[in-house]
């Protein structure tokens, strides 16, 4: 299909070009002998051009330049050039606007320099001139409107892709938070029973007061334990919002609680924390001191916040031990760093830990500080709204303001010189009333009420000025063209209004205030077609002339709602489906967390009772027994979660390029249409590396969240396997194409992503590649 979209134009315009070259088809002097062998070279040239005009489109338009020089030359009165337009199109759709820009001044001076050489200098060069430039102009703007609309469906479209991907995360997601959770909270709680009792029970002979004071410790932590465990518990069966409350105040807190195990901690931090990096801010803290307990017994310690540029920085460090660490392989998950890691990257930010250069340790975390919103204000703010269509409707008001002056100079070419010279200031009033009445344009997309009103009104500076300057009537005839400005006027109006229940009266006052300025116009003159006339006359003419332009206007108006209508329904669906995504996310976290709380085992909560009544029993060797089976037992529910929730859970094997007929299977009668072509010949001695690469390729397209027909080719060529899946637009853009380039990476091959929809991926399919990675976007 793509293909056919490149080449039907360019075949389309050689075939009527090819029909013009017909003896007796096309214009006199039909070109014979070396003349016919350069048009016949030009147009094979743009062709071949056109066709590779949305992968280089610059390219393209300089092929097309050079055929539009060699076959004007060769044929001035028979060769169109057309492509150079398309070519120019193609160019401000694809490309930014400077690029555009200079492409238009390049194509701009050889249309000028060939319409120099082939017509000479007379009055007529210059119109067409400056209908050269409105049509480039125009031509480019277009473009440009164009480029800009596929950028915001490209946003949309990215916005949609990361929703899918939150969708169908959403569980794992859940089920990763809830192990954070319980690790934070029992790691946290009985890791320091058990540094505290172990400490108690080697000094106990030295120090018997530590034994009363550890037993006691032990119970208030084993309450807060279950405390903490019911409220997890309580928070899965109810929806988990993030708070957004100052949290300097619980930072300060759990820094002061680790001061009171008896170890030196300092903490200096902004005093309006808020928010998610807030909330992580406060995991890592936890965890990182956690850590320092268990395996830098006695050592200082440091928490410091900084806040600069939009972004928070933490660190927390601590020295060396002062004592080695005794028992403390076993307390922990396994999972600490990593888990802060999450914490970090869940926030938007990224995390470091290592060892320090004193023999310490220290953990560096960069989170954006919610704390400061984006202010209006800011230049990359005012640089992002002045960047809107900046092309797009200049061109257009160009085009309004030169088309009716070049259509003016065009009349004047049978003058005599002598009639020239004494209209020349006439004109010269004429064009700068035509260039003032297309002015308010510019403001067309912002204010298109406003925009109609003025252009109105400065239609009637046209009799104005042939009553006052008593202009003559073959050069205030010119005042005519103007006409086109209200028609983009009424256009805008229809397109960026209010829809048609309140933009309905405007083709109705521009055809009468179209119609009145031009009876205007003649009964100031006296005038109608050279004929005198009078106040009958002029009313007659204001009836004819509203007979004439109500169709147009409504026309046009029509278009512009029809224009109108299909934006907003773009618009419309993909709000309702980034809505519906999101939805589906939340709906599939609260099921995980309904399951969760119901399948949850109760091994910690049992060890931590059993906790409780030794402390008051005040026995430590049990104390501290039953903490270390609390942590395992934490340790194994962690391993748990992380195999999917369920106990006992494996790897299934791994999908190969046969399972992509269950895949598209399970797609069709989920109600999508997907095809897939080239099994089972292309999957013949693929290696098994090889076609997990497949799988997984296609999977990730195929799963983007499109719903429309797609359509899956597999071909072997020279030794390489080549995919090409198409109807995937969100799979070409955002984390899926991101997780898509990564896994053609590992596998040693070649991806391509065509805006249109279209996904090309090259695989080497004799030698085994790197093994694919399970990478999310």
């Amino acid at each position: 299909m793509e293909t056919i979209r490149n080449w039907l134009l360019p075949l389309l315009l050689a075939a009527g070009q090819g029909v013009l070259l017909w003896p007796g088809v096309g214009p006199d002097g039909t070109p014979g002998g070396p003349a016919l062998f350069c048009v016949l070279g030009a147009l094979a040239l743009e062709t071949a051009a056109l066709g590779r005009r949305r992968t280089v489109p610059v390219r393209a338009l300089a092929c097309t330049l050079g055929s539009l020089v060699l076959g004007g030359v060769a044929w001035p009165d028979g060769y169109l050039g057309i492509g150079t337009l398309i070519a120019l199109y193609s160019v401000a759709v694809r490309c930014p606007v400077p690029v555009t820009v200079r492409a238009v001044a390049a194509v701009v001076g050889v249309e000028w320099v060939l319409s120099a050489v082939r017509e000479g200098p007379r009055p007529a060069l210059l119109s067409d001139m400056v209908i050269a430039l409105g049509v480039y102009l125009l031509c480019a703007g277009l473009g440009e409107a164009r480029r800009q609309w596929l950028a915001g469906r490209l946003t949309a479209a990215r916005r949609l892709a990361g929703a899918e991907h939150v969708r169908r995360l959403a569980a794992d997601q859940e089920r990763r938070r809830l192990a954070r959770e319980l690790h934070d909270v029992s790691a946290h709680h009985l890791t320091s029973v058990v540094v505290t009792v172990d400490a108690a029970r080697r000094l106990q002979d030295s120090r018997p007061d530590l034994a009363a004071e550890a037993l006691a410790f032990a119970e208030r932590t084993g309450v807060e334990t279950l405390t903490a465990l019911q409220r997890l518990v309580g928070l899965l069966r109810d929806t988990d919002r993030p708070d957004h409350r100052p949290m300097s105040g619980r930072i300060e807190e759990l820094v002061a609680g680790f001061g009171r195990l008896g170890r030196p901690v300092t903490a200096q931090l902004p005093g309006d924390l808020a928010g998610p990096s807030a909330e992580a801010i406060h995991g890592i803290v936890r965890e990182a001191l956690t850590n320092a307990l268990r395996y830098a017994p006695g050592a200082a310690a440091r928490v410091r916040v900084t806040r600069a540029d939009g972004l928070l920085r933490l660190t927390v460090e601590n020295a060396p031990p002062r004592t080695a660490p005794q028992g403390a392989g076993g307390l922990g998950a396994g999972r600490g760093v990593a888990g802060m890691r999450e914490r970090a990257a869940a926030a938007g930010g990224d995390l470091t830990a290592g060892p320090t250069p004193e023999g310490g340790w220290r953990v560096r975390a960069t989170l954006p500080d919610g704390a400061e919103p984006r202010r209006p204000d800011e230049p990359g703010w005012r640089r992002d709204v002045l960047r809107e269509q900046r092309l797009a409707d200049p061109a257009l008001v160009l085009v309004s303001m030169a088309l009716p002056v070049s259509c003016a100079l065009a009349l004047t070419e049978d003058w005599s010189a002598a009639a020239r010279r004494a209209a020349l200031p006439a004109l010269l009033v004429v064009c700068g009333l035509l260039v003032l009445h297309a002015l308010p344009l510019l403001w067309r997309r912002r204010a298109p009420w406003a925009v109609l009103l003025g252009v109105l009104a400065t239609a009637w500076l046209g009799p104005a000025a042939v009553a006052g300057w008593h202009l003559p009537s073959h050069v205030a005839q010119f005042l005519a063209a103007g006409t086109l400005v209200e028609t983009l006027a009424v256009y805008a109006v229809a397109a960026y209004g209010q829809g048609p229940g309140r933009t309905w009266p405007a083709p109705a006052a521009a055809t009468l205030g179209a119609a009145g300025t031009v009876a205007a116009a003649s009964a100031a003159d006296g005038s109608v077609a050279g004929e005198p006339t009078g106040a009958a006359g002029t009313v007659l003419l204001v009836f004819v002339l509203s007979v004439l332009l109500a169709p147009v206007f409504a026309a046009v108006w029509g278009a512009g709602l029809f224009v109108r209508r299909r934006r907003l329904r773009a618009l419309a669906f993909d709000d309702f489906a980034f809505a519906s995504s999101m939805w589906q996310a939340d709906r599939a976290a609260e099921a995980e967390r309904q399951r969760l709380a119901a399948t949850l085992p109760d091994a910690v909560p049992a060890h931590t009772r059993a906790l409780v009544g030794a402390a008051r029993r005040g026995d430590l060797a049990e104390v501290a027994g039953t903490a270390r089976a609390a942590l395992a037992a934490m340790r194994e529910m962690l391993h748990r979660l992380d195999d999917g929730g369920e106990p006992g859970g494996r790897l299934a094997p791994s999908p190969a390029v046969g399972d992509l007929e269950a895949l598209c299977r399970a797609l069709r009668s989920g109600g999508r249409d997907v095809r897939l072509r080239g099994l089972p010949e292309a999957a013949r001695d693929l290696p098994s590396s090889v076609q997990v690469s497949v799988y997984r390729i296609v999977e990730a397209a195929l799963g983007a969240g499109d719903v429309g027909p797609a359509r899956v080719t597999l071909r072997r060529w020279r030794g390489t396997l080549r995919i090409t899946v198409t109807g995937v637009r969100l799979a070409v853009v955002g984390p899926v194409a991101e997780r898509l380039r990564v896994q053609a990476a590992a596998g040693e091959g070649r991806i391509l992503c065509e805006p249109a929809g279209t996904l090309r991926v090259v695989l080497p399919a004799g030698a085994v590649p790197a093994p694919v990675q399970e990478v999310s976007p």
